[in-house]
This record gives C-alpha cells, structure tokens and sequence, in this order.
C-alpha cells in the first residue's frame, strides 16, 4: 500500500514555478534587498510571541473569539475547521484530540499521542483527554508533525497549544445564558479591570446537560481567572488560576449494530466506565522581561491538581458464579471496581529568547515533578473467573476489598533550544534540539490486584528529540517550507511491570527492557496569501509522512489476555506509518460572503504488526480461544481516507452573520484486521448571530445566537470499535464468532439545537 505524492508535489512545483518569475512586491529587479532581522518566536511558556511567518513546520490557530462566536459544547466544534484534526468524544465538553490520525487504533484510555499544553503546562490527563472550560479560551494553536523537540513527552504527531483569556480587553463585565436540547444549559459572568498597574479578570461558569445518551448527563462548574501586574514598561508578573468541579455519566456506546438500530441511546446494557467526579485545581505564575528590544527572559512556575473518583469494570458473575443479567435488581448499579485516583503536576520552566543580525536563539529549561496515585476498592461482592458452573476457587471478591494502593512518582529534567539563522533575504533556516531525563518510581502496598505484597521498582529514559527545517520566501506573500522532526512517548510502569503489578489479572508478564516508541516526520508545505478570482485568499497546503517505530501494544492485540500457550506482555511490536495531503483555504470573514475550507487525505497502515489474536468468546475463561492474525499492511481503523469541512458565511449587515458548515468523512474500519467498516457521513450545521453594538437596555451591549447541529437529522455512527466477541447485549452470551454485532459503538445524536443571549457593560 502507497500513495503516489507525485501529483501533488508537482502542483506544488507549479505553484512555486509560477512564483519563481516574479519579484517581491514594490521591489526592483537587480536591486539589493534588505535582510529582515531574526526573531525567534517559539515558546513554550507564553504564545503572545508566536508568529507563522518563517515557521517550517504546519501550524494552525484558532482565535478565543472564534471559540467564542462558535457557541460550542465541546472543542472538536471548532477543531474539526483544521485540516488532520480528529477527536474521540465523551460526553459534555470532554474530548480526546487526535492529529494525522495517529492513535486513532486506540481505545479511550490510553495517550492520545499528542502534547496538550494549557497556559504553558504539559497537561497529562490519565485517559489522554482534555478538560477545559471552553468559556476561558484566549487562542488554540495546533503545531503538526513531532513536537518533542519543545514539548517533550507523546508529542509524536504535534501538540495542542491551549491559552486562556487574559489581558486588557477583558474589563468590564459580561454575562450569558444558553439553553439547547437534551436539558443542556450554561450561564456564565465575568468581570475585569484594567489600570497603569495592570489588568486581570475573574469568571465563573456553570453548565449542565441530561445529553441524548442513556445515564450521560455532566455538570461542570467552573471559577478561573488571570491577573497581570506591570513590573515596569518591560517586565510584567501574571498569576493564572482555575478551580472546577466536574461530573459526568457514561458516554453511551451500545453493542453492535442491531443494538445501535433499536437502541441508540443505549439504554440497555452497560458502559465499562461510569459516575466521574473530577475535581481540578490550576495555578501557574509566568515572570516575562524584555529587557532589550531583541532579547526576552520568561519565568514560571506551576502546580496542577487532579481528584478523580469513578466505577469501572459492570459486574458480570454473582460470587456463586452465576451470570449478571439486564432486569436484575442493582443492575445498573453493579460495578465491581471504585476508583480513586490522584494526581499533582508541579514544575518549573525557564526560557531566555534572543538574536543579533541574521541570528535567534532560543534556550529554555523544562523541571517537572510529577505524582500520581491510584486506589482501587472492590465496589460490590462478585466472583472474578468461573469454572464450570461455579465461581473458581479464590476467584471471589468480597466488596470493600482493597484491590490496589499504588503511587508513581516522575521526575523530567528537560533542556531545549532554537536556532534560527537567515542565510539569505529570502531563506530561514531553523533547528531545535532538546534532551529529557525522565525516571520512573512505583510503590505499591499490599492489595489483592498485585499478590498482597508489596512493589518498589524504577527506571529512567534518556530521549533526544529534534526538528531541522527550512522556509523560502517565494514572493512577499508565499513561502514553501519544509521540516524533519521527531517525537517520542516512554513506555508507562503499567506497561512496564503489568506481571508484577497485576499478577491476578491474566497472566500478563513483565517487560523491563521495553524502549520508547518513536516517530519520524517529513513534511513539506506551501502558504500563500493572495487574490483568486477576485477573492483574497489564505491558503496552507503541505503534505507529511509520519513513521513510528517500536510501537508499544500488548504481543497479543488489544486485550486479548494470555492463554496457557500463548503469553501476553507488552512489547515494541512493530511500526506504523501515516502519510497523506492537507490543505486549508479561508477567504476574508469581514466580507458580506466568505469561506473556510479544510481538507485531508490520510493513508495509515501497520508496517509491522505479526501477532494479533482475537479471543472468541469469554477472555476470563481458563483456556480461551484465540484466533491469530497478522495485520501487517492493514489499514489502522477508524482514520477516513478522507475528511472535508466546509463552512460558508453570509453577513449582509455588521451586525448579522449566518454560516453554514458541511462536515463530512469517509469510511473507514473498525477493526485492526480489517473485516467491520465504520461508514462515512455528511453533517450540516447552521449557526446564526446577532449583534446590538449600541448600548442599549441597562447600558449594555447585546449579543443573541441560535445554532442547530445536524439540520437534516442524519442518522450515523460517532465511532465504531471491534477487538474480539463480545457476550450479547440482552442474553449476556457469547456466541464464539466475530462480526457487526461484537463492535462497541456510539450512535451521533440527532437534530440538535441551542440558543442563548450575553450582555457586555
């Protein structure tokens, strides 16, 4: 399997032939151009430096008052205008950000391969997603392509760059309400000031929906704000703060498609994860002073704390060995796993920016200290694995049972710079380098998941990760560029000692010599400002190849467990590689009529994968059958070949604006070997707002919206995920073989609407 790049790179020698013959605007064939200073504007601390010009690597940003005007409830609402952009959705605002569709074979849990960073701070969330009050958004930027070389850990294909509000602009205050279908509502309130001393603002929010799936209603109450103190013209201090309390349901998946056809809401059957409270506290303080016009010293420091308490694992047999059936009394309620986790991120950065003539550098110091801990209590009284007709001996579980009480502390020494060095007028070259130190330490005390005994164990990385890339200035307005850069993720203590950690679980065994996994990115871009027809345009088009190397998964596939012959542990198995085509294109949004169009073309496949079993039938059964598979050269599921959005504007006034969006994607499996499809679909949404800009009732300024999602009320699949059989939906059977009706699967919600007011004074 390959794809031909040649058409495309041709069109983009066309392009760039057709620049080639002229000159940069206003200038004089012949004539000596003079060189621009060099300005490094890489951070990863405070994006008020970044620029896209002169950058070699696909960069996208979406403004806080894109985000805003958006009216939505989750990110992916305005994410999915980025070309390559995918996310797995839970339910409310929480999402799991995808790039090039690496990662897309993984289930919710697991990192998603990309680097969220919020305000500066490497946000790891243990299940990969994202929790963020979207109301406190200032500018998402989404750098494509390995980021390592400034983020550090699982940039592999890039990182989301997250920023919340702050600054001047936000004195005075602001007040709203919405309201939409399923229960969904929100207020919000704002205030701000801003003096010669400095600016800051504090906002509370709150939202709320029942959402259309079955037991998925979410709460999420949010208290931030930012505050900045002049330190003197050069120099400032900002203190960043956030507060929240959140709690979610299950995200209703349903079992096979007879199921998804009956019942979409999933009101039958269970999720493996229910009743999430997340409490979140943030708190970072950033020193800046540009303590000359070319030089720049930032500073900070930070603490995040994350409280998390949820049931998993839906029991399945009764301490007797009997079998736990729908219409049975606690049904719903019947969880065999209460979990505790905790986890605080602290740390320190420190990054000096600088440049003389045709030279920038930039050096910074990344020091993170890190804590999670993990306690596990049997929730109800159950029998773990059967045998015959009756619970197998030691195999019952009493409820309260302690099951793990565990702690993993991890420390990073990160070092990272940028050299950026113009050769030429119209030549930049640019080359990041950066070095982690990462150690691991685990403790565990005695509980049932590891023995009852206790665990100490450690280990360390050491990962180098780099980008060398270059951008030509065609003409004033049009640049090509081009980079290589890495990333890397390290393996996890789970991943690590899973014998030891769980030797009750499966027989799964240890792998201390695991490597980390790498990717290796290619890519080459074109950006062009100019007018088509008539019509300005922005236009971003690159193609990429991403090749990940010692790609960590259990030997056996996706959780298939052990059998008495074949041994399950997690190794390096094999490679994958993602290849394929963007392009962006976005005409004036202060013109009557404009556009935004955002396009990918993604081929992704296994370069190696030799053992994959499938287990057909109960994976808790003393000797399971598992059917092997070698999905080398298989596609990777659930990454369309390819995604379109296109979203049109109509604003005949400065005060109305309508758009219209089409999202659309293509099929693609569900399934690493290839048997179950995911259909493609094609969604339209409508949003329309309205201004009163003159201060009117109670002296202030109006703002009124109304969105409806999915206006044709489409019926189509979120996501579609097949591993192994599965027991029925009703019966709680296994009927021994795969198909349509084993995949895991979230029906889209129908026709949706929302409207809501805001009143600035």
């Amino acid at each position: 399997m390959s794809l031909n790049l040649k058409p495309i790179c041709r069109a983009i020698a066309i392009l760039c032939a057709g620049a080639m013959g002229s000159t940069h605007a206003g200038a004089v064939p012949g004539a000596a151009q003079k060189m621009d200073e060099v300005v490094v504007t890489s951070t990863t601390i405070d994006d008020r430096f970044e620029a896209k010009r002169d950058e070699p690597s696909s960069i996208s940003v979406i403004s806080g008052k894109e985000v805003d005007d958006a009216h939505i409830e989750n990110m992916i609402q305005v994410l999915r205008s980025i070309p390559g952009v995918t996310a797995d959705l839970s339910s409310g605002d929480e999402i799991k950000i995808k790039l090039r569709g690496v990662e897309n074979q993984r289930y919710m849990g697991e990192k998603p391969g990309v680097a969220i960073v919020i305000d500066g701070v490497p946000v790891f969330e243990r299940t990969g997603k994202v929790n963020i009050d979207i109301d406190n958004i200032e500018s998402i930027k989404v750098i494509k392509g390995g980021a390592s070389y400034l983020f550090g850990e699982d940039a592999l294909s890039g990182a989301v760059i997250i920023t919340t509000k702050r600054g001047a602009k936000y004195a005075g205050a602001t007040v709203s309400a919405e309201a939409g279908s399923w229960g969904y509502e929100k207020q919000m309130a704002r205030v701000g000031f801003s003096g010669e001393k400095g600016n800051g603002h504090i906002q509370a929010s709150h939202r709320y929906g029942d959402d259309y799936y079955f037991q998925s209603s979410y709460k999420t109450d949010y208290i931030n704000g930012n505050f900045n103190l002049y330190l003197s013209d050069a120099s400032d201090l900002t203190l960043g703060f956030e507060k929240s309390d959140r709690a979610k349901d299950k995200h209703g998946s349903v079992k096979g498609v007879v199921q998804a056809e009956l019942d979409p809401r999933g009101v039958l059957g269970r999720d493996y994860t229910r009743k999430y409270d997340v409490e979140l506290q943030k708190l970072n303080l950033t020193y800046s002073n540009s303590y000359d016009p070319k030089s720049n010293i930032l500073l900070m420091g930070y603490e995040y704390r994350d409280h998390t308490n949820f049931w998993s694992a839906p029991q399945s047999l009764y301490p007797s060995g009997a079998s736990v059936l729908p219409g049975d009394p606690g049904y719903y309620e019947a969880y065999t796993t209460l979990n505790d986790w905790k986890q605080v991120q602290r740390g320190a950065k420190g990054e000096w920016r600088s440049s003389t003539g045709n030279v920038g550098w930039l050096a910074g110091v990344d020091l993170r200290r890190n804590e999670y801990q993990q306690l596990n209590k049997a929730g109800v009284d159950y029998c773990s694995r059967k045998q015959g007709a009756a619970c197998a001996p030691g195999a019952s579980v009493t409820a309260g049972t302690l099951m793990t009480d565990d702690s993993t502390d991890e420390s990073v020494n990160g070092a990272y710079g940028e050299l950026k060095f113009k050769p030429a007028t119209d030549w930049t070259l640019t080359f990041n380098g950066r070095y982690d130190d990462l150690g691991l330490d685990y403790a565990a005390k005695p509980g049932k998941d590891n023995g009852n005994v206790s665990i100490d164990r450690s280990k360390s990385f050491q990962n180098t990760s780099w980008r060398t890339g270059a951008n030509y200035a065609l003409r004033q307005n049009m640049d090509i560029y081009a980079n290589l850069s890495t990333g890397f993720r390290t393996p996890t203590v789970d991943q690590l000692y899973r014998g030891t950690l769980s030797p009750s679980s499966g027989k799964t065994a240890n792998n201390e010599n695991l490597k980390p996994e790498e990717s290796l990115n290619l890519e080459l871009g074109l950006r062009n400002k100019a007018e088509w027809f008539g019509v300005e345009m922005d236009m971003d088009a690159s193609v990429f190849q991403i090749d990940r190397k010692d790609y960590i998964m259990a030997t056996t596939g996706q959780y298939a467990g052990s059998s008495p012959t074949i041994q399950e542990m997690y190794g390096n198995i094999g490679g994958v590689r993602n290849r394929g085509f963007e392009l962006a294109l976005k005409s004036d949004r202060r013109k009557a009529y404009a556009f935004e169009l955002a396009y990918s073309y993604i081929q992704a496949y296994f370069t190696k994968y030799d053992n994959f079993y499938q287990v057909l039938g109960s994976t808790y059964a003393t000797n399971p059958t598992m059917a092997h598979y070698n999905n080398t050269g298989n596609q990777v599921p659930r990454v369309p070949r390819h995604q379109i959005n296109l979203t049109g504007h109509w604003q005949p006034t400065s005060q109305f604006h309508l758009s219209l969006e089409m999202d659309a994607k293509s099929w693609s499996y569900a399934d690493e070997i290839e048997q179950e499809k995911l259909p493609g679909r094609t969604l339209f949404n409508l949003l329309a707002n309205y201004d009163i800009k003159e201060k009117g009732f109670l002296g202030s300024k109006w703002s009124l919206f109304a969105r409806v999602d999915n206006i044709f009320d489409r019926k189509y699949w979120v996501t579609a995920r097949g591993t192994n059989d599965q027991p029925n939906y009703i019966t709680g059977a296994y009927d021994n073989r795969y198909n349509a009706n084993d995949l895991s699967i979230v029906v889209g919600r129908p026709r949706t609407g929302y409207a809501g007011l805001s009143a600035t004074f």
